[in-house]
């Protein structure tokens, strides 16, 4: 058959509409509102058809309208503003510098310097780009939105997967079934990166069936750059062709070579593109193969050894985990690390095993998986949770890495999630934030004084723009159900009619996100007779909408969803309730935008973070949740009027209990306290105490919950502190890292000989105010005093004579002995009554050890290097 020679047609541009083709280039255009009615009105048939995407929009509109645009003074204007809005933000003035280079640099000397490069298996940009699958890959997403906002100097890197995430579809049974249609790379908002030779660029990245090469793409998001790599080139094998199929798709062995592809490959991709970050940030475990990638570069630049690079490296990495429970962390047996790995663990000069060693809790066990996150920890110096209570239980699940450790003293911090304000706002609320707080407000999302005006919005107002997202979000909903009915017809559909589906009078609870069993989606199906009473009550009717995907290969998730979609058929339920299928970026914005309530149910304390209620909060929808993730926060911070809390805590409950309590509690809620304070109107229609509500929550939420805050956070308590130990390190050809690494092993060695030989203390009673008076005498062998650290560690008994939590004070030096011990003294303040207990404990110091650009305060303990008397 002779060979098809393909091209495209695509539309003249107009020489007037030319500022088109930036702004459909840059990602900005989709999270500003005004650039989005722009593209809405050159065809908004069609922008709908390509699912906002305005690449595909000007690849497919017809050159009528195009040349109908150009003739348009009004839409001219539009444009040229828009233009010159992004231009700005992009080129930002000596005098409107960014944040960073106007607040932080100038505090920052060295800040000038740094390069921050984040990495992450998924990117949650826009809907237009679908390489994301839930809370993860949007985190990530906004994440990369505030650090253009603030201005950050951030690259980022992920993996451009040929078939995205899956669609979802749900057959006549309610069963989801799964869709891959490809994607066509040149209809979406990136582009291929060329070499200096005008080719496309690639590097090489070595499997078990030879190199692989890999090609890859940018994304402008705003002023940070996102690379994204591809395996589908032509001159792969089929196999290594597919390693960027699917985002979650296949086996272990599938995962674990897109893991390597974005470690190893990711940083490859950022050399042959001359960028050299200072820091590497690990969104979740899937990338944490960089760290070694790192290790081996820097031993072949510096020809130093892997312990030695270890040390650098490890400073200048931040690693971030979202999974609460250790099954849900990526693990490979030894075989498929050998096999994929074998002819890389040598260029580290390590043998298997201590290879293996550095993805292990217990690095001598020979039947424990590689973790990812395991090596991630171990190679990271800046490691976090994503809000304060996951933090709290991660530093419980990986407390073994560092034996001897306090939990509370687990080197594991939280910085809790926010979500990017602009890409998630109510266009009518953006007016009306604009009018009330300030028209630049967008700019400064922390700022609480602005938010405090949040009193000053009308109740009418704010009713009306409230009122106004709802009745979007059911003419939205109407639409696309009446889609997902015409390719699933059955007797029991026949009885729902899109145009009578919801009602925007109704108090709506909305629910959406990945349909994990832990989530807890039918929770308020537990009782369906109550739950048909709320649905159906003459007076006060509540209506739900749903969402959400289950993972291919999660029955349970997926049976989750179609007991919804069977309940959602009775005949009783009288379009109070929806289930609305292939849930993404598009579905959650119409859903946090109008609904009323936004309901989370999962199993405490499962939720690492989410932040889909935050979304919900920044336009005026109240939450009502199980006290888990940023919850607990939002409810501690702000009162008991900016929503409503689930408990959601029964010490050693089974889990059908636990759900039958939390299933009762969230019925009393709304029975007693939500239903009937939203239908509690004044003479002119308004829920008045309902709006106070509303205010409240914007007023207390939306200053801390948002992405803005959380990269500050990261660039104060990880990426400045990770800069300056990366360079420290590296400097004079690593010659710290090599003291460092010298020193460590010298502890290692020596450990064993340390002793707490005796402690003596002036009192058994003292009384309060006072002080205990302690001597110990340490024997340290040789070790020299000012590397260890003596320290009283005291706190309150409970009735095993032990002590959860406790405080650590340090003991002064007084003398070393003829025998070669060391005398110490030091006080434990009395400042509360009832039994008490201490310890004497020995830690090693990297003291003296690094540059004094690198602060002892930014090191932390070495798992292994503590000693209790």
């Amino acid at each position: 058959m002779a060979k098809v020679h393909g091209f495209r047609v695509v539309p003249s541009m107009p020489p007037r509409l030319a500022p088109l083709d930036e702004l459909k280039s840059n990602i900005w255009s989709l999270w500003n509102s005004d650039t989005v009615s722009l593209f809405h009105d050159l065809d908004p048939e069609l922008w709908e058809r390509t699912n906002h995407n305005p690449v595909a929009l000007l690849n497919q509109i017809s050159q009528s309208k195009l040349d109908e645009k150009a003739r348009q003074e009004g839409f001219i204007t539009h444009l040229n503003l828009a233009a010159a809005k992004l231009q700005y933000y992009l080129q930002q003035p000596a005098q409107q510098q960014t944040w960073f280079q106007d607040t932080w640099s100038k505090a920052h000397a060295s800040a000038g310097h740094m390069l921050i490069a984040y990495f992450s298996a998924e990117f949650g940009l826009h809907e237009a780009l679908p390489i994301y699958s839930g809370g993860l890959g949007v985190l990530a997403g906004d994440h990369l939105k505030s650090a253009s906002d603030l201005g950050l100097p951030l690259v980022a890197v992920g993996l451009l997967y040929r078939e995205g995430y899956f669609h979802q579809r749900l057959n006549a049974e309610g069963w989801q079934e799964e869709r891959n249609p490809a994607l066509d790379f040149f209809s979406l908002p990136l582009t291929r990166v060329q070499g200096p030779d005008g080719q496309p660029l690639a590097v090489t990245v070595e499997y078990p069936q030879g190199p692989v090469r890999v090609g890859i793409w940018k994304v402008q998001v705003g002023r940070v750059e996102l690379y994204l790599l591809d395996t589908d080139l032509p001159e792969n094998r089929a196999e290594d062709r597919a390693i960027t199929a699917r985002l979650y798709g296949g086996d272990q062995n599938a995962r674990l070579r897109q893991e390597i592809l974005l470690g190893i490959g990711g940083v490859r991709a950022l050399r042959a593109l001359n960028k050299n970050p200072t820091v590497c940030h690990m969104n979740e475990g899937h990338s944490s193969l960089l760290a070694l990638e790192r290790c081996r570069w820097l031993m072949e630049q510096t020809h130093i050894s892997f312990a030695e690079a270890r040390e650098a490296v490890a400073a200048g990495n931040v690693f971030t985990t979202h999974t609460p429970v250790p099954a849900g962390n990526d693990a490979f047996p030894r075989e498929l690390m050998e096999k994929h790995l074998g002819n890389y663990y040598p260029q580290l000069q390590l043998s298997l095993d201590e290879f293996l060693a550095l993805g292990r809790v217990h690095p001598a066990d020979p039947q424990e998986p590689f973790g990812m996150t395991v090596l991630a920890l171990r190679m990271a110096w800046h490691c976090n949770g994503v809000s304060q209570l996951h933090g709290r239980e991660a530093r419980k699940m990986w407390r073994q890495i560092w034996p001897g450790m306090s939990l509370r003293e687990i080197p594991i911090a939280a910085i809790t999630n926010g979500v990017h304000t602009p890409s998630w706002l109510d266009k009518d609320f953006v007016r009306l934030y604009e009018e009330t707080l300030h028209m630049r407000w967008p700019e400064q999302p922390t700022d609480r004084g602005f938010w405090q005006h949040t009193e000053k919005i009308s109740d009418a107002e704010l009713w009306r723009v409230h009122q106004r997202g709802k009745e979007r979000l059911i003419q939205f909903v109407r639409q696309r159900l009446g889609l997902q009915l015409a390719h699933c017809s059955t007797v029991g559909h026949g009885r729902r009619r899109p145009p009578e589906v919801l009602d925007p009078q109704v108090l709506t609870l909305g629910f959406a996100r990945r349909f994990a069993t832990y989530k807890r989606a039918t929770l308020l199906l537990r009782d369906s007779e109550r739950l048909l009473r709320l649905l159906n009550d003459p007076q006060r009717p509540v209506q739900l909408l749903f969402a959400g995907k289950a993972h291919p290969r999660d029955d349970g998730g997926k049976h989750f969803i179609q007991d919804i979609v069977r309940f959602c058929r009775r005949h009783d339920v009288r379009n109070r309730l929806v289930f609305l299928e292939d849930y993404d970026i598009n579905v959650a914005r119409h859903m946090v935008q109008g609904v009323d309530v936004w309901l989370n149910t999962p199993r405490r304390p499962m939720e690492a973070s989410g932040t889909s209620g935050m979304k919900a909060a920044i336009n005026g929808v109240l939450n009502l949740s199980v006290l888990d993730g940023w919850w607990e926060e939002a409810c501690l911070a702000g009162g008991p009027d900016v929503g409503w809390a689930v408990d959601g805590d029964a010490p050693q409950a089974r889990e059908e209990y636990q759900d039958e309590i939390d299933s009762r509690e969230l019925f009393d809620l709304l029975e007693n306290q939500i239903v009937p304070l939203y239908y509690q109107r004044d003479a002119a229609g308004l829920p008045r105490e309902w709006l106070q509500w509303m205010k409240a929550s914007i007023r207390s939420i939306c200053p801390k919950f948002n992405t803005n805050r959380m990269v500050e956070d990261y660039l104060a308590t990880a990426y400045q502190p990770a800069h300056e130990g990366f360079t420290a390190l590296v400097s004079q050809n690593a010659a710290a890292a090599a003291a460092l690494a010298k020193w460590k092993q010298h502890l290692r060695q020596h450990w064993p000989q340390v002793r707490v030989r005796d402690v003596k203390y002036n009192a058994a009673d003292i009384e309060a105010g006072k002080t205990l008076q302690v001597e110990a005498v340490v024997e340290l062998g040789a070790i020299a005093s000012e590397h260890v650290d003596v320290q009283l560690y005291f706190g309150q008994l409970n009735t095993s004579d032990d002590f959860p939590s406790g405080t650590a004070v340090p003991m002064d030096h007084v003398a070393a002995l003829a025998d070669g011990a060391h005398q110490y003294v030091g006080e434990i303040p009395a400042a509360t009554c009832g039994a008490q207990g201490f310890f004497v404990r020995v830690l090693g110091h990297y003291r003296g050890l690094v540059l004094k650009e690198c602060p002892d305060d930014v090191l932390r303990p070495e798992p292994g290097l503590i000693h209790w008397g």
